[in-house]
C-alpha cells in the first residue's frame, strides 16, 4: 500500500506518534519504581498521557476527517509499542508472571502479522473493534494496577490478571473470525 503525504503527515497521526515518544521516559521511570517511590506517580502520569493521546488521535481523525489507512496502522501500533515496553519492563523486574509476558507478546505478534497478511489480501487495514479496545484497556488496567502495587491485594490482582488473559485470547479469536469473514467476502465479491 502506498500512502500520500497527506495520509501520513496529519495532526491525528502526530498525536499517535507522541504516544510512541512516551515509551522511553516511561521505561526509564518504570525501571526505578522500587527505588524511588515518586517514580510510580510519574509512570502513572505517563500512562494517563498515553491514554489521552489514544483518545485524542481518534477524536481528531474523525473531527478533522483524517481517517486514513496509515492512521489505522500507526494508532494500534503505537498502543502495541507502549504496552509491549511496559510488559517487557515489568517482566524484567519480576513484577508479572512469565506466562503473562508471553501471552501478551504472542497476542500482539499474531494480530500484527495477521493484520499484514489480511491487508495484503483485502487491500485495506482491518480497523480496531470494540473487543480489541476493551482488551487493550484491560491489559492497561492490569499493568497500571501492578505499577500501583495491586499485588498486595490478591483477589483484585487475580481478577485483573485473569480478565486481561481471557480477553487476550478472545480478541485473537475475534480478530481471526473478522479476518476470515473479510477475506471470504473479498473472494466472493471479486468477480461481481
Amino acid at each position: 500500500m502506498k500512502y500520500s503525504k497527506k495520509d501520513i503527515f496529519n495532526i491525528s497521526n502526530f498525536v499517535s506518534m507522541l504516544r510512541v515518544l512516551l515509551v522511553m521516559p516511561t521505561a526509564y521511570f518504570l525501571s526505578g519504581i522500587n527505588e524511588v517511590e515518586y517514580y510510580r506517580i510519574i509512570v502513572v502520569l505517563f500512562f494517563v498521557g498515553a491514554y489521552l493521546t489514544d483518545l485524542l488521535d481518534g477524536f481528531l481523525a474523525r473531527k478533522l476527517n483524517q481517517i486514513t489507512e496509515f492512521g489505522k496502522i500507526i494508532d494500534p501500533l503505537a498502543d502495541k509499542i507502549f504496552v509491549i515496553m511496559i510488559v517487557f519492563q515489568l517482566f524484567w523486574m519480576k513484577e508479572i508472571p512469565e506466562y503473562y509476558f508471553w501471552i501478551i507478546i504472542l497476542r500482539d505478534v499474531i494480530i500484527f502479522t495477521g493484520g499484514i497478511f489480511v491487508s495484503k489480501i483485502i487491500g485495506k487495514v482491518l480497523p480496531s473493534n470494540l473487543l480489541g479496545k476493551i482488551t487493550v484497556a484491560s491489559i492497561a488496567a492490569f499493568l497500571l494496577a501492578v505499577v500501583c502495587g495491586v499485588q498486595k491485594i490478591e483477589w483484585l490482582y487475580g481478577i485483573l490478571l485473569n480478565l486481561s488473559i481471557f480477553l487476550s485470547f478472545a480478541s485473537v479469536i475475534g480478530y481471526g473470525i473478522r479476518a476470515y469473514e473479510n477475506i471470504k467476502w473479498i473472494k466472493e465479491n471479486k468477480n461481481v
